[in-house]
């Protein structure tokens, strides 16, 4: 079979490398001049420094399949992801751990004080919290939600915690131990050579044709017997129903000499600031020894009709918007959706790895079966 696929991210370049692999063509369409979506990475020309160039990419993972085949194509290198916050002119650890709540209130408590500390602190005045800020004051409290809950997220989504669902803080945010460690998966790493040698890697096969600064359209399709498309969803369809809403972001240029913020991410939590974080790069890669430093700057708002979507808000609006692109997803045929823009969710590096493993091995099945692909293989 002759697929068509849209977008040379994680989810478009795995699935061609299956279906390749299993005999099929497949011809992947980017928009932008290189793959790797908005994991793209270059080297920096002036500091050699390599640039995650939309914003830092973590690879972390559980998934044993998924491990194993990103080292196929490159060499993964351990990394221990840590951040720092700095709010009201002083800095912390994130997440929130023991040191943090001891460097905030001024004591030194141990993990079975902290708990009972923080449970005192707690809003019990609250039995069903009904929305983000109520279910953080119900989780810890008002000043460690002040100081590091409370700007940041209003930056981050442009919203007012109190139009956020509860939801969206599923479980208490807090270590009572001093771990540092950003995440807890067994397996963190950075390619040596980037994200986009990985990709590159991945495509790098006989029966993959890559075409670059070129869209793929629905008009498109009539060329495959069947297309993946990992682009916006809404897009698909014209966008019909309205448009399904992103948050976006802008980044300003640091340059200088020597460490310009001693850590890879420094998040500001204060909501006059108007950025959300600063990220240097160099840090990202601490095997590497670079004598000058790139780091950016940034802001968060709303996406405008051509700006690059980063995170899907999926506030209540849009999620009765996109169980009406869903049901029209279903009803197409000839076509998969896949991947954080097809789906509509903000999905991890592994996790759109591992999807699009279970999406290409659910279509080989289908072929071998002489049945219909399915439209949709994860609920969006």
């Amino acid at each position: 079979m002759r697929f068509g696929i849209a977008g040379a991210g994680f989810s478009g370049a795995v699935i061609a490398r299956e279906l390749a692999e299993a005999g099929h063509e497949a011809v992947v369409f980017e928009t932008r001049e290189h793959v790797a979506g908005n994991c793209h990475t270059e080297r920096d020309p002036e500091t050699g420094v390599m640039i995650h160039r939309y914003g830092p990419h973590i690879f972390h993972t559980d998934n044993e399949r998924v491990w194993e085949y990103v080292n196929r194509f490159g060499v993964m290198m351990p990394y221990n992801h840590r951040v720092r916050t700095t709010v009201g002119g002083r800095t912390y650890l994130l997440p929130v751990n023991l040191l943090t709540i001891n460097q905030l209130f001024g004591t030194a408590l141990r993990p079975d004080e902290a708990r009972a500390f923080i449970a005192d602190q707690a809003d019990s005045s609250i039995e069903e919290p009904q929305n983000f800020e109520e279910q953080a004051l119900k989780f810890m409290g008002r000043r460690l939600y002040d100081a590091f809950f409370h700007g940041y997220t209003r930056k981050q989504w442009g919203l007012s915690p109190t139009e956020i669902p509860a939801s969206v803080l599923k479980r208490l945010p807090l270590r009572f131990s001093y771990e540092d460690s950003y995440f807890n998966h067994p397996h963190q790493a950075i390619p040596r050579d980037g994200y986009t040698a990985i990709v590159e890697g991945i495509l790098d096969h006989p029966g993959i044709e890559v075409r670059l600064s070129t869209p793929y359209t629905p008009e498109d399709r009539e060329e495959y017997d069947h297309s993946i498309w990992s682009g916006q969803l809404d897009a698909w369809f014209d966008h019909e129903h309205g448009p399904l809403r992103y948050r976006t972001l802008d980044f300003e240029e640091i340059r200088a000499t020597g460490d310009y913020l001693g850590c890879s991410v420094m998040n500001f939590g204060d909501v006059d600031v108007p950025y959300t974080r600063i990220a240097e790069h160099k840090h990202f890669a601490p095997w590497e020894e670079h004598e000058g430093t790139v780091c950016f700057r940034e802001y968060s708002r709303l996406a405008e009709p051509g700006d690059i979507p980063y995170y899907p808000i999926r506030m209540a609006n849009d999620k009765t918007l996109l169980s009406q692109y869903v049901e029209a997803a279903r009803a197409e045929q000839d076509v998969t959706f896949v991947g954080r823009l097809g789906t509509y969710r903000y999905l991890d590096m592994d996790v759109t790895i591992g999807e699009a493993l279970t999406a290409a091995d659910g279509i080989l099945e289908a072929i071998e079966e002489s049945q219909p692909i399915p439209s949709l293989f994860v609920e969006a």
